[in-house]
This record gives C-alpha cells, sequence and structure tokens, in this order.
C-alpha cells in the first residue's frame, strides 16, 4: 500500500517504513506526526483518487531527526560595474519514517461511487 500525502505545502510518497525529508516541522524526535491531507491511495487492488482529499485517511510517521541540506550558493554579478554578491543558503528539513497508512473504508466507498459513474 502506498499514499500521496500534502505537508507543508509539497506533496510526498508514502510506503510503509520509508524514510522522508520534509520542510521543518515543530515536532520533537521520537513524537508521532499524523497528516490528514491524503490525496491518492494504492494497493493490489486498486487506486483511491480524493476530490481533492480522501476522508478519512490518515498517514502516521514517526520523527527521526532535525537537519539543514547542503549548501546552495546564489552569486549576483552585473558585469563591467563591480557588483559581486555571494550569499549561501541551507534549508532546514526534518527526517521522518512513516509507520502507519490508514485509510477508511467511508473514505474508499466514496472514491469509489466516484470512479463508477465516470466511466459512464
Amino acid at each position: 500500500m502506498y499514499a500521496i500525502f500534502q505537508a507543508q505545502g509539497k506533496q510526498f510518497r508514502a510506503d510503509p517504513d520509508a524514510v522522508l525529508r520534509i520542510p521543518s516541522l515543530q515536532a520533537e524526535p521520537g513524537e508521532t506526526v499524523v497528516f490528514d491531507t491524503v490525496m491518492l491511495a494504492g494497493d493490489d487492488e486498486g487506486v483511491q483518487v480524493g476530490q481533492p482529499t480522501l476522508s478519512g485517511a490518515a498517514v502516521s510517521a514517526e520523527v527521526l531527526s532535525h537537519g539543514r541540506e547542503d549548501r546552495i550558493v546564489v552569486y549576483k554579478l552585473k558585469r563591467r560595474k563591480g557588483y559581486r554578491r555571494k550569499k549561501g543558503h541551507r534549508q532546514g528539513f526534518t527526517e521522518i519514517r512513516v509507520t502507519e497508512i490508514n485509510v477508511s473504508s467511508d473514505g474508499a466507498k466514496d472514491a469509489d461511487k466516484k470512479t463508477e459513474g465516470a466511466g459512464e
């Protein structure tokens, strides 16, 4: 089973026991966080697509650590003017491990009803 969920304005694919780096969260390492904005869920039986989200679906994850990405150098230059600016940036991230993908039966029934009428 897998799911596409939204966290901090970006979308991520969650597989069971997958380790993901998402933009920084205000959570301590060891805490459990729940993402309830699940847009798509799939397994061997098929795919459920939310419009825009699946109701009752959630992805649970454990916070492993916080860190910062590698440095990105931003360099500005205007030729023949003596203007030079060098600036670095390191984006913060939170590393999480997906512990559970929960898709409720209500959300699955709603998704099935919506997909049945779509082909007619």
